[in-house]
């Protein structure tokens, strides 16, 4: 993302901020293998950039001084082999939400924000689970303490009535709320929006594809986990990335 001379509002800097945190999610949860192998100890101080097509990639920082954005924390790599696998992750994952926080409000600057547009920046940014909440599973149990105890696996294969395709599909969206609960539909939407995907973090979409894992219980966006609705026809018990790495590992 440049200046380029144009006028840059909140939303711009928004719309660069959600496409490398995904990407840094991904490395972090879904690509998390390929991460781990790529951060060599034996080698220089390595970063992890997330970037604005919403991949990533680990490598060496800038030269040049002042870089043309902050820099990510050097060295995650050398403390690799030195710590829990799961406790170098969620490290990880806190110098990488502080990264994207550094990066936005460099944009911010740079752009020449006002207090207001600050102010609106990061309340999108703040309504969005942070990497670490997402890589502890941290945003997932605040989601459950939220979701009716009703509305779990009896329910895995609802949707909203716009998406369902039949009556009997094996599509899957995250849950509804039951039709009696007080709330109403205002209840009923809010409980769709607080569903995270396990994958990418972010929120429910009414017009997005999702599946639920049958072994962590976890919703995600079909396209974060590669599966498509008519896949999904033909899968009896699904296993996320995470379910099915632990899997491998443990066989191994």
């Amino acid at each position: 993302m440049d200046g380029g001379g144009a006028h840059r509002t909140p939303e711009d800097v928004f719309r660069d901020f959600r496409a490398r945190r995904a990407g840094m999610i991904k490395a972090l949860t879904t690509d998390v293998e390929k991460f781990y192998q790529q951060c060599d100890p034996e080698k220089e101080n390595l970063c992890l950039y997330g970037l604005p097509n919403e991949t990533w990639e680990v490598n060496l920082p800038a030269e040049e001084v002042p870089p043309e954005l902050p820099e990510p924390a050097l060295g995650i790599n050398f403390a690799r082999d030195g710590m829990d696998e799961k406790d170098w992750l969620s490290l990880v994952a806190v110098h990488s939400d502080t990264w994207l926080l550094a990066v936005a409000f460099y944009f911010g600057a740079r752009f020449g924000f006002d207090r207001e547009s600050r102010k609106r920046l990061f309340s999108m940014i703040n309504n969005l689970p942070t990497i670490y909440e997402v890589v502890t599973g941290t945003a997932k149990k605040q989601t459950k303490e939220k979701t009716p105890k009703s509305s779990s696996k009896s329910n895995k294969s609802g949707t909203k009535p716009s998406r369902q395709p039949e009556p009997n599909s094996r599509s899957k969206m995250p849950p509804p709320k039951d039709e009696d609960d007080s709330g109403g539909e205002e209840e009923e939407e809010e409980d769709h929006e607080n569903t995270l995907c396990g994958a990418c973090g972010d929120n429910y979409g009414q017009d997005e594809f999702w599946i639920c894992c049958d072994a962590c219980e976890t919703w995600f966006h079909g396209k974060c986990v590669k599966i498509t609705p008519a896949k999904a026809e033909h899968i009896k018990h699904y296993k996320c990335p995470n379910c099915s790495s632990s899997s491998k590992r443990a066989r191994a």
